[in-house]
């Protein structure tokens, strides 16, 4: 078996239970860097202490448009604080912090307007704010474009510091642009990435194959953060995830023959960080 790095869980989902918990509106979560930055620290003291290795950056979403359109905050700013939190929080821990970076809501040509410069221009700011702050990694992940995923590696591996990448995939699996397994690995590993794989969109019982595929056909160390299910609506009108931290464990135990860097998506809290360390644990005892 690899020897695991175990990764955080969600920041969003998360991050919005914080709030809900102290009565503060739900909002793009890149917002409590500056608004809220309690919160952001209060959920990387729970990773820590769940035992996380790496500890992703509240900064996913937080590109120069999409800060522009809902606020009137510096992307830049939020960004280099988003790093400098977990920087603070994880400081005598061993803990690497790690910039997050998302695909962009615009379409690159010809599919949309973006062109390729204004992407590049756009995830180079986001990227060098990030290491500015002092991030130890760099993350790209739940892209659905490999050809964005593309233009963001190569200025992400500008910086020379370590890039991962995390597609997201649909059950068929292929992403949503009907990029392949192959077709990820052929793209990027030449890039010269330090880690590959997938994250999001499903659960661990329908990522376990795709992870496995990714597993058979690159060397590369493999990056795995299924999200704990589509969520399900109670008869009282309340949702909850699908799977429970000990059943996603259970699920997602066959990936851990294979893959390096482990945690949870939508949905996993720090409960789930525990349950995969307790499981990863007992398995080697």
């Amino acid at each position: 078996m690899n020897k695991l790095v175990f990764l955080d869980g969600a920041i969003g989902t998360s991050l919005w239970a914080i709030a809900d918990a102290h009565g503060v509106a739900r909002v793009p979560v890149w917002r409590y860097n500056i608004e809220h930055p309690e919160f952001v620290e209060e959920l990387v003291k729970r990773y820590v202490d769940a035992g996380a290795e790496i500890i992703l950056a509240n900064t996913f979403g937080a590109n120069r448009p999409a800060v522009e359109r809902a606020s009137k905050l510096d992307p830049v700013e939020v960004v280099a604080s988003g790093v400098s939190i977990v920087k603070k929080a994880t400081e005598g821990t061993g803990v690497k912090t790690c910039l997050s970076c998302g695909p962009l809501t615009m379409l690159l040509e010809p599919y949309g307007d973006l062109e390729e410069d204004e992407c590049r221009a756009i995830y180079r700011e986001m990227i060098d704010a990030g290491v500015g702050a002092g991030a130890d990694i760099i993350l790209l992940q739940t892209f659905i474009d490999l050809e964005m995923m593309r233009i963001a590696a190569e200025e992400a591996l500008k910086t020379g510091v370590p890039v991962f990448c995390a597609m997201t995939f649909e059950k068929v699996g292929k992403t949503m642009f009907g990029n392949s397994v192959q077709d990820v690995i052929d793209t990027l590993e030449p890039l010269g990435i330090s880690a590959i794989g997938m994250n999001c969109s499903l659960g661990p019982v329908a990522a376990v194959p795709i992870i496995r595929e990714f597993s058979e056909k690159t060397n590369l160390p493999l990056l795995f953060k299924p999200n704990a299910g589509l969520p399900i609506t109670g008869s009282d009108g309340k949702t909850e995830v699908a799977y429970t931290a000990e059943q996603f464990a259970k699920e997602i135990e066959p990936a851990l023959d294979f893959v390096t860097y482990i945690g949870g998506c939508c949905g996993c809290d720090d409960s789930y960080v525990r349950a995969i360390r307790k499981l990863a644990f007992e398995r080697n005892s």
